[in-house]
């Protein structure tokens, strides 16, 4: 069975939203031939220009259909592409005739234009996330996921996100063995669940003060230790009074508060992955009771690790 997988582009598109998916699709073609056909669509067609200078050819919208699958790129120009009703109207008559919909990145922007998010759940850039919110209140946005998966329609986050959901796509369609078969010939990680956070905490956090900088990187590689103030002040060869003011000032947050969100950002990885039982879980990031585990992931995400590892199982199985 051979699945026809369409690429939408728009002047300023970002170009490793489409080369990105595009190569994930063509080596998976390697080890099932005849898997996927690719083909670059543009409103008028003919030679369009990615942000960086750089144009692909691409067929004309008038007349293309027959497609598994229609994805939709992100990049600088997604926000006047929205406004083009041949583009949505393209989209809205894709979502009763192809099998999925998709955007990497800002793409996200032409989906909800189009009315394809209203009432679901999606992802976009962490940075673009705030304006999808307030341009579409229609549409969940959730802002800290790799991709997601709401019934035909997949979102992903910025960029090297869209690689992440071509690889969820091909182990949809070829199964597990041939996705992570793909992602060790592409050198990428195998394979992010979709509900893994965007960015780091570490880089979150970054204060450009050296000092503390290196403590919270201690931190992340400790935290089954008792990361106490008075633990963390002395490592930095401090009062704990001074310690905890200076520290609050440059992080804008606690010691107690940031050694619970570098606690949960590495609980979250290790639920979702599955790998583990949440009771060990608690021990190795340093909650150790996981009813205080559940509390805090309460309070940082909603839900408990258990309905995160569903959520998480949910995404990854999609479809199969």
């Amino acid at each position: 069975m051979t699945r026809t997988v369409a690429l939408i582009l728009f002047p300023a598109f970002q170009i490793l939203d489409v080369t990105g998916p595009v190569a994930a699709f063509e080596i998976a073609g390697r080890f099932a031939p005849d898997a996927y056909r690719l083909t670059l669509l543009a409103a008028e067609g003919g030679t369009v220009a990615a942000s960086a200078g750089i144009a692909l050819q691409a067929r004309p919208l008038s007349g293309a259909g027959g497609f598994d699958t229609v994805l939709v790129a992100g990049g600088d120009g997604s926000r006047k592409a929205m406004h083009d009703p041949a583009l949505c109207e393209f989209l809205r008559r894709g979502a009763g005739q192809a099998r999925r919909l998709g955007s990497i990145c800002s793409g996200a922007y032409l989906l909800a234009a189009a009315g394809l998010l209203d009432g679901r759940r999606a992802t976009t850039h962490w940075r673009r996330a705030p304006d999808l919110a307030a341009r579409f209140p229609r549409v969940d946005v959730i802002a800290d996921a790799i991709f997601i998966v709401d019934g035909p329609v997949w979102t992903s986050a910025g960029i090297t996100a869209g690689i992440d959901l071509a690889l969820a796509m091909i182990a949809e369609d070829l199964g597990e063995v041939t996705a992570r078969a793909v992602a060790q010939e592409m050198v990428v990680y195998y394979r992010r669940p979709g509900g893994q956070s965007q960015f780091s905490t570490l880089l979150e956090l970054d204060c450009g003060d050296d000092r503390y900088s290196e403590l919270l990187g201690w931190i992340r590689e400790n935290l089954a230790a008792r990361l106490t103030v008075e633990a963390l002040a002395d490592r930095t060869g401090m009062s704990p009074r001074n310690f905890s003011r200076s520290f609050t000032r440059a992080l804008g947050k606690s010691p107690a508060k940031v050694v619970e969100r570098l606690r949960i950002e590495a609980a979250r990885d290790l639920v979702e992955s599955g790998a583990l039982p949440i009771e060990r879980i608690a021990v190795q990031v340093g909650f150790h009771d996981p009813e205080r585990m559940r509390r805090a992931f309460l309070r940082a995400f909603g839900h408990p690790p258990q309905a995160m590892r569903r959520l998480a199982q949910g995404q990854t199985s999609a479809g199969r």
